[in-house]
């Protein structure tokens, strides 16, 4: 085959030239097929419930495998189908949304919830951060900004609005817990790349900022994660935010 015709395969693959394939969520797999993001509902009102589902079924790449009416059932149909993503109500009876938070971040499941919530309430906003909602959405929001979060929250980043996520980093920076630490050990390229997390760019954007490979990025990222302890975007964009309140 030709070098030219090599290529030209592992772009059909979703593989870049010169390297690995990497997986994404939402993206085709080896064999031309669109990956789905498997989903759990959990929502007490039935009607809300089954719309949800049936509206996250036109999606070609999501595939809701359970839904549920309480927190309970909610976490264990994470438990039984492994979701990348639980779209999460608040306040459902047998274990509200927060507690099923609280309890999937103490037993280590990294599934990538978004808060479905009709709340108004900031204190609700930043405790389901705290508790590791990687998403929230209004249900006054339109189906498109729920179909890009979850996409998002799939693909390993965050989604939240400009107004929640300015109201929840505001809140958290103000938390004299984010003082315990810093971006002191990052070299000049990490700090550059933890301000611009901060200001809520994505991988592929800060790549483009910095004229570099959205690889490289990730390579950067991980090595913040390690030197700062963040567990996530999130904390690291608070330790960032933290600390330019406290240059200015």
């Amino acid at each position: 085959m030709k070098a030219k015709e090599k290529e030209q395969n592992k772009k059909d693959h979703g593989q870049a030239p010169g390297g690995n394939a990497e997986p994404q969520a939402g993206l085709h797999n080896g064999e031309g097929e669109r990956e789905k993001i498997n989903i759990v509902i959990a929502d007490d009102h039935a009607v809300l419930r089954e719309s949800l589902v049936a509206l996250l079924n036109t999606q070609p790449d999501f595939l809701v495998v359970g839904s549920a009416s309480s927190g309970t059932e909610a976490l264990s149909l994470v438990q039984q189908h492994r979701p990348q993503v639980l779209v999460l109500d608040l306040f459902m009876p047998e274990g509200d949304g927060f507690d099923v938070l609280r309890t999937l971040d103490q037993a280590g499941n990294r599934v990538a919830a978004v808060v479905l919530t009709g709340s108004e309430s900031q204190t609700d906003y930043v405790q389901t951060v705290r508790l590791g909602a990687r998403g929230l959405v209004l249900k006054s929001d339109g189906p498109e900004k729920l179909f890009a979060a979850i996409r998002s929250v799939a693909g390993g980043e965050l989604a939240f609005s400009d107004e929640v996520a300015h109201r929840v980093l505001t809140a958290m920076v103000e938390d004299t817990r984010t003082e315990t630490r810093s971006l002191a050990r990052l070299s000049d390229r990490e700090r550059q790349i933890s301000f611009l997390v901060a200001r809520g760019l994505k991988n592929r954007d800060i790549a483009t900022e910095l004229q570099i490979s959205e690889n490289t990025v990730k390579r950067h990222l991980q090595s913040i994660f390690s030197k700062t302890g963040a567990r996530d975007r999130l904390e690291l964009a608070v330790m960032a935010l933290s600390e330019a309140t406290k240059a200015a």
